[in-house]
């Protein structure tokens, strides 16, 4: 017969050991309160402020007025300003800028042009005002250029304008058909090697002392720092395995494109699979047990996830949380994986991310070296 003074007794201790198990607490209120802010503040999929580059060909008051008018709309804001198409590509390319807006040298006659409706007796083909050219893999940031095409400029002619042609034009680079799976693919080899690469090293250390191996560690003539790479450098091999599952089928089940160099391509992994690894080393000095380990992984890998660009744009982030976000090694990675295997970034465009993600490796394996203490205690 069930005896609640037994379930009492049962339920009274539980409750005594989660009292004492602070990191449960501290988890149990952290991990609602961060996903209620990044989707209630950080999250937002309305873009606003796409970084964008200026080609002003023009260079006349109309093509001044012209870009305030786009810049009021505040889809997008200049940020960078190039003389020659050329160099708005390169920029586009590097991941500096998300799209780019050229104005024509004779911007003045193809607004003019716009003024009137086409007639029979008119020869002149009417085109649009300027063009746009847009990093295409981001199908969110391309569908919010989109939205300027047919921007009106009845208040840039003083009357209403030739509503049958564009305003402008928009030339969409390295995804022109919209494919999402050209998006997801590379986006998921960073989600994959976070979840894993930090996941099974958090619980490295506190598993050898669970197991029972720290007393045959302590008396052995391992260092801190030899112990942590021996610990990493299995799991390199593991990562880059991941890496060629999911792009070797993205390419040959979605017909993904992989337009980067090999080299390039191995190099941002190594780098960004050494900061993954460093971070969880460090989780793993921290922990008491697998169980905090697995608690202190969710708590990193969740922000990682949502807030590196994988499933929300980064540029539709507030400044803060842009900030908060370039911590974790998965945004730089977003970033650096897609300009390799879509737009053939070199590592060189990308010193930025490869600086960063080495700094972060360097930095994790040294302190997870100083916490990392050869005794019992």
């Amino acid at each position: 017969m069930i005896s609640p003074r037994r379930i009492g007794a049962i339920l009274k201790k539980e409750l005594i050991q989660l009292r004492r198990d602070s990191m449960t607490l501290r988890m149990v209120i952290m991990i609602p309160l961060i996903q209620l802010l990044l989707f209630g503040y950080a999250i937002n999929t309305n873009l606003r402020e796409v970084p964008a580059a200026l080609v002003d060909q023009s260079r006349t008051g109309l093509s001044r007025a012209l870009v305030q008018m786009v810049e009021a709309t505040q889809v997008v804001t200049f940020t960078h300003t190039f003389a020659t198409p050329e160099e708005a590509e390169r920029a586009i390319a590097a991941s500096d800028v998300r799209a780019a807006l050229i104005l024509p040298h004779d911007l003045a006659r193809r607004v003019s042009q716009s003024r009137d409706p086409a007639g029979p007796g008119k020869r002149e083909t009417k085109r649009p005002v300027g063009q746009w050219i847009v990093d295409g893999s981001d199908t969110m940031v391309a569908a919010a250029i989109r939205g300027l095409r047919g921007m009106p400029l009845a208040e840039l002619v003083q009357q209403p304008a030739n509503a049958q042609v564009p305003t402008f034009e928009v030339a969409l680079f390295y995804n022109p058909e919209q494919r999402s799976e050209v998006n997801i693919v590379p986006g998921l080899v960073g989600i994959i090697l976070t979840m894993t690469m930090i996941m099974f090293t958090s619980a490295a250390i506190v598993r050898e002392t669970e197991r029972g191996n720290m007393e045959m560690l302590i008396n052995t003539p391992v260092k801190p720092l030899e112990l942590m790479i021996g610990k990493i450098i299995p799991f390199l091999v593991i990562g880059l395995v991941q890496v060629a599952i999911v792009l070797g089928l993205g390419n040959l089940l979605f017909n993904v494109p992989i337009n980067g160099g090999m080299g390039t391509l191995l190099a941002v992994t190594l780098l960004f699979i050494g900061a993954s690894l460093s971070l969880g080393l460090v989780l793993s000095t921290i922990a008491k047990n697998q169980l905090q380990a697995m608690q202190m992984t969710m708590f990193v890998i969740l922000p990682s996830i949502l807030l590196s660009g994988f499933m929300f744009p980064f540029d539709g982030m507030p400044k803060p949380a842009q900030y908060i976000a370039e911590l974790f090694p998965a945004t730089h990675f977003m970033s650096m994986i897609r300009g390799v295997v879509l737009r053939d970034a070199t590592l060189v465009e990308m010193a930025g991310g490869a600086l960063w993600l080495s700094g972060f490796t360097v930095v994790g394996l040294a302190v997870a070296t100083f916490r990392f203490n050869k005794r019992l205690d």
